[in-house]
């Protein structure tokens, strides 16, 4: 493969409301979009790390101008018969994994539509469809956030993950355990916590919750053992597990029992579907995260999601549940399986959705061309 051209595109997407996170709020999805054209072949990719460097160290107007100056000219015109090709001439560029992911999203996305297969089938993948979760961020108030639950548990989600944050924690799970007592329930703390609050979360060992996601701080792995030794809830990584070595190390020292695999932060889904392997042959569970991508980006987590080891529903959501308006069509849809939400991944070749021309346009805050 060769790819003759790259076009880059940094987009910000208005979300129905704001996004609330223990490392603050979003009010609009800031993602950088890739085209790849080899020859009469087409393909999408994105990588959402968000407008500030607060979710990792990388923020969309970084990414946008690392592909542009250097990774993108690393790869056009260069020989890619597989993705090794792509890892091995990005591999002299230090981290910018979100940058990178970006990147090697592409050639996947490319290779399946040349091989005229879907992309989870391009993965390995033997299933087509997947149970999926549903989320809440910060709200106004208790009241608001148990009519959202109560919303979800209807519409037959298979589990809750709620973002928690000093002033939005123990008092909010009690206000949810009293209302749905055998709801799986997660929790996603966004690094906002230290070890000097192990206290708070052996209380909190009482909620029998599925897992508490990232706990300490974002790069972090001895701390989280200590504390993962400390309680009985499960421990689930996820910004702190960068790469295949990052997993291997955490899994080592007993950091977690889960690990939340994000493309974009690990460095696309080559990276992703070997820290899938490696959990599944030691015996950790794990599953899908997303940063509320595009249909383009959720249409890649819906083809990774798909394969047989990840045992716990992905942060996969429909269009309309953050957007009044997808950048791409077709938008992400739910459907029903024995009462169940889920999504069943695109029997296309590549991916399915890909951006309308004007509202990429419309939402556009940079673009680029690399060929």
């Amino acid at each position: 493969m060769q790819i003759q051209r790259f076009e880059i595109h940094h987009v910000a997407m208005p979300l129905i409301e704001p996004w609330r996170t223990a490392y603050g709020e979003d009010t609009t999805i800031e993602s950088i979009l890739v085209k790849a054209v080899s020859d009469d072949h087409v393909a999408w990719s994105e990588s959402a790390p968000h407008a500030a460097p607060c979710y990792s160290p990388e923020w969309a107007g970084a990414v946008f101008q690392c592909i542009k100056q250097w990774l993108a000219p690393a790869l056009v015109g260069a020989d890619l018969s597989t993705h090794e090709d792509v890892t091995r001439r990005m591999s002299p560029f230090k981290g910018n994994l979100f940058a990178k992911a970006a990147l090697d999203n592409v050639w996947w996305s490319l290779k399946a539509r040349m091989d005229g297969v879907p992309l989870h089938r391009a993965l390995g993948a033997t299933r087509d469809v997947v149970d999926v979760g549903a989320d809440f961020g910060v709200m106004t108030d208790f009241d608001a956030l148990l009519s959202a639950i109560g919303g979800a548990v209807e519409d037959g989600f298979a589990r809750v993950k709620l973002k928690f944050r000093p002033g939005w924690d123990v008092a909010m799970l009690e206000a949810v355990r009293g209302a749905f007592p055998d709801l799986t329930v997660h929790i996603d703390c966004n690094s906002a916590y230290r070890l000097k609050d192990k206290a708070m979360f052996r209380a909190i060992d009482r909620f029998n919750l599925a897992m508490i996601e990232q706990p300490l701080a974002y790069d972090d792995l001895n701390d989280h053992a200590v504390l993962a030794h400390a309680i009985d809830t499960p421990i689930c990584l996820d910004e702190s597990i960068t790469s295949l070595d990052r997993a291997r190390q955490a899994i080592e020292v007993g950091s977690c029992r889960w690990i939340n695999i994000k493309p974009g932060r690990v460095g696309g889904l080559s990276q992703a579907r070997e820290i899938h392997d490696l959990c599944r042959e030691a015996g950790v569970g794990c599953w899908v995260g997303g940063m509320l991508e595009s249909a383009v980006g959720t249409s890649l987590l819906i083809a990774l999601a798909t394969l047989d080891g990840f045992n716990y529903p992905p942060d996969i959501f429909p269009t309309d549940r953050f957007y009044t308006e997808d950048l791409a069509d077709p938008p992400i849809r739910l459907c029903q399986r024995d009462g169940k939400a889920c999504v069943v991944a695109a029997d296309v070749p590549g991916i399915g959705p890909t951006p309308v021309t004007e509202r990429l346009d419309r939402w556009s805050v940079a673009q680029a061309v690399v060929g």
